[in-house]
């Protein structure tokens, strides 16, 4: 949504405050496990005014959150590998290469339905989802760090614990399909 009239508003000054952000692969970028998957923040909200966040994901096979919506919009580019997306109940698959938007309150769920590595750049705006990664995950040392597998009682306590921060992040976690 554009805040300001293109035809009259100048363009506002740069805010010097915000500096550029250059992420390296071997940045100290928060890295954590969440389901399974190992998610890495890039650019969090601190960084962009809460305009958007940045998050790698390494989904393995069989990885990818259960279905949820929420009140941001989230887009997808799948750099490598495919994954599955139920979007409003309707499945799709996403290649390497291709790229997948979530609007805002639609319920969805994504999964790595093959037996290789996928990898995809999350981007939500506004941004938040980063630090309810941060909360809700566990800390991993390095990106290429494989989240631990989850059991049923560790899916259960991890559910639990999502279950009772995503009110905070505008997140609704919803029963399997």
């Amino acid at each position: 949504m554009m805040t300001q009239n293109p035809t009259t508003d100048p363009i506002p000054a740069d805010d010097g405050r915000r500096p550029l952000r250059l992420v390296r692969p071997d940045d100290h970028s928060r890295h954590v496990a969440v389901v399974g998957d190992t998610y890495t923040i890039l650019v969090t909200g601190k960084d962009t005014a809460g305009r958007y966040a940045l998050i790698e994901m390494h989904v393995p096979p069989g990885g990818g959150p259960p279905p949820h919506r929420h009140d941001f919009e989230e887009l997808f580019y799948v750099l490598d590998g495919e994954i599955e997306i139920t979007f409003r109940g309707v499945p799709a698959v996403a290649h390497t290469g291709e790229t997948v938007a979530i609007p805002a309150n639609a319920p969805h769920a994504f999964r790595n339905a093959t037996d290789q590595p996928a990898r995809l750049l999350c981007m939500v705006s506004p941004a938040g989802l980063e630090e309810f990664f941060v909360r809700v995950g566990d800390p991993l040392p390095s990106r290429a760090a494989p989240a631990p597998r989850l059991d049923d009682a560790g899916l259960a306590a991890f559910l639990a614990k999502a279950n009772a921060l995503a009110p905070d992040y505008g997140i609704e976690n919803l029963p399997p399909s």
